[in-house]
């Protein structure tokens, strides 16, 4: 995967991305609701039946999905140099989502995981010397896999999920990453009306920031059937069951996407690009029957960090900052979960 960029004194760096892959608290989230998907009603605990019999779950077995990010600008630097400027014209990408389950016990499961992510760029950037522009087209694959265990247990007469996983990612060229993940989640309220977690979540991985996380969940239904929605520090939405089979959220989620580079900036070894986002807006999910699920997307996007570094290095380690201005966004997806279950 090279990326077609040229020395810094001979023009700007564009900015690279507008999304990271599955930040760590997301891929969490995976690892202790998946792993649930499939049970039977009588092979785990009630409380955890409660989290995941859900019509709308936020973890599916299949999900593909299209993004479409409108027409930005960005200030870039590379190495303390100046700062520059450009556009990006136009940004897609396609993700792929596998969540399959290969062992479900009453104390225990195995499960796995498979991510891709196609994502194509068209920038326009300034040279800082004589104005003039110059158009470059990209494209990038990124895809992340990982093997889950979970371990079901009490602790203080309150159910609780003990989870590991090794994840490794790369490009199409090359396996670059292995990564370890423990979560440790104390399910404090689970009813139809109120569930209730809080936990721990262990990342082995240096190029990490942070590798102890607390994490908080709550989602209550109140009068009217709209739901608060929060996962810390993941998301915070608003949702209103419509139509009979459709469902509306209003809020804020926490998203991004990383890729690897060859040859940045005509450099040796491999760099990573990070880039943390919040999306504000609106989702909308349609259940059309026979446990496929329709989603739409729109919104605000806001980049809070973008990055590039080595990859043996730490993301605050880093020779590349990009600094995008907020623009809209329109997500396109479909999913399949057999377990999802239709409102009677």
């Amino acid at each position: 995967m090279h990326l077609k960029l040229a020395k810094y004194t001979k023009r700007p760096l564009p900015k690279i991305l507008t999304h990271w892959k599955d930040t760590p608290f997301s891929f969490v989230l995976l690892l202790i609701c998946s792993p649930c998907f499939g049970q039977k009603k009588d092979s785990i605990p009630e409380k955890i039946n409660a989290y995941v019999a859900d019509k709308f779950p936020s973890t599916r077995v299949l999900n593909i999905e299209h993004d479409q990010l409108a027409s930005h600008k960005f200030n870039s630097s590379l190495l303390n140099g100046p700062e520059t400027s450009g556009e990006i014209t136009n940004m897609y990408q396609t993700k792929v989502n596998l969540n399959p389950s290969f062992i479900k016990k009453r104390r225990w499961s195995l499960s796995g995981s498979f991510n891709y992510r196609y994502i194509g760029a068209t920038t326009a950037y300034t040279n800082p010397t004589d104005q003039l522009k110059t158009i470059v087209k990209t494209n990038y694959h990124y895809h992340t896999s990982s093997l889950n265990f979970a371990y079901f247990s009490k602790l203080l007469d309150k159910m609780v999920v003990y989870s590991g996983s090794a994840v490794v990612d790369g490009s199409e060229k090359n396996f670059e990453r292995v990564k370890g993940l423990l979560t440790a989640t104390m399910i404090l309220k689970a009813n139809l009306k109120t569930k209730m977690t809080i936990g721990l979540v262990g990342i082995v991985d240096p190029s990490t920031q942070i590798p102890v996380i607390p994490t908080f969940s709550f989602e209550h239904k109140f009068k009217g059937d709209w739901i608060i929605d929060i996962v810390l520090p993941q998301r915070l939405l608003f949702k209103k069951e419509i139509f009979g089979n459709g469902r509306l959220s209003l809020g804020s989620e926490l998203d991004g996407t990383g890729i690897y580079l060859y040859q940045f900036n005509r450099s040796s070894g491999t760099h990573e690009f990070r880039q943390v986002e919040i999306n504000t807006g609106a989702i909308y999910e349609h259940y059309f029957g026979g446990s496929f699920i329709g989603t739409v997307k729109t919104g605000l996007k806001n980049v809070t960090s973008g990055r590039v570094f080595e990859k043996s290095k730490s993301f605050d380690n880093y020779v590349f900052e990009a600094k995008p201005n907020g623009a809209m966004y329109l997500n396109l997806g479909i999913s399949f979960n057999p377990f999802a279950k239709s409102k009677k």
